[in-house]
């Protein structure tokens, strides 16, 4: 088995790559939809997030409050670097669990944006890194109802995908067509499958 850890900055589509991979027999997983379950009703994320934060960023369920708690840490570097540090350890162990499962997958694929800046890239054996030029980048986030300012505060905000991209063992340039990318995914993919 081969386990393969895919980045990228936003909107260079990574989330499409891992999709495509998927489909063609690679199991894959998203560390967002892991954060996800974290923060469900009974789950570890959320009742940290309780003890930490205060019952106040809690659902009368018990379930985190994401709206409140974004509002949050997205304004206060502290508070936000807390909660990191919090979840970060829970979701590595999810991801770890997961890899370590024995499956018929000859391919495990992990969708993890922060995989660099994290320090996470040293835990798998091959990291592919999605790039896509500025402009397209910016046409999709646009598409996504973003305005231009908020796309540029979004790009800017993360490590650059030039500096992904010299970190990563593989690099897709993901700045065609859907198809395009497909055909790169199938070549990956058998590249991997026979490494």
């Amino acid at each position: 088995m081969v386990s393969v850890a895919v980045t990228g900055g936003i909107a260079c589509g990574k989330s499409l790559f891992c999709q495509l991979l998927s489909r063609m027999g690679a199991e894959t997983v998203d560390t967002d939809d892991i954060v996800r379950g974290l923060h469900g009703a009974g789950m570890k994320g959320a009742e940290l997030v309780g003890s930490v934060f205060g019952p106040e960023f809690l659902l009368p369920g018990g379930a985190t409050d994401r709206a409140a708690l974004g509002a949050l840490v997205f304004g206060d570097a502290v508070a936000l670097k807390r909660l990191e540090e919090l979840l970060h350890p829970l979701v590595m162990d999810e991801l770890r669990a997961w890899k370590e499962k024995k499956t018929a997958a000859s391919v495990k694929v992990a969708q993890i944006p922060l995989l660099f800046e994290k320090g996470w890239h040293g835990d798998w054996d091959v990291t592919v890194c999605v790039t896509a030029r500025e402009d397209i980048r910016m046409r999709r986030l646009l598409a996504r109802g973003l305005t231009e300012a908020e796309a540029e505060r979004r790009i800017s905000a993360q490590m650059t995908s030039a500096q992904k991209a010299a970190m990563a063992d593989v690099v897709i340039h993901n700045d065609g067509t859907e198809a395009e990318l497909e055909a790169t995914a199938r070549e990956l993919l058998k590249y991997l499958e026979n490494k």
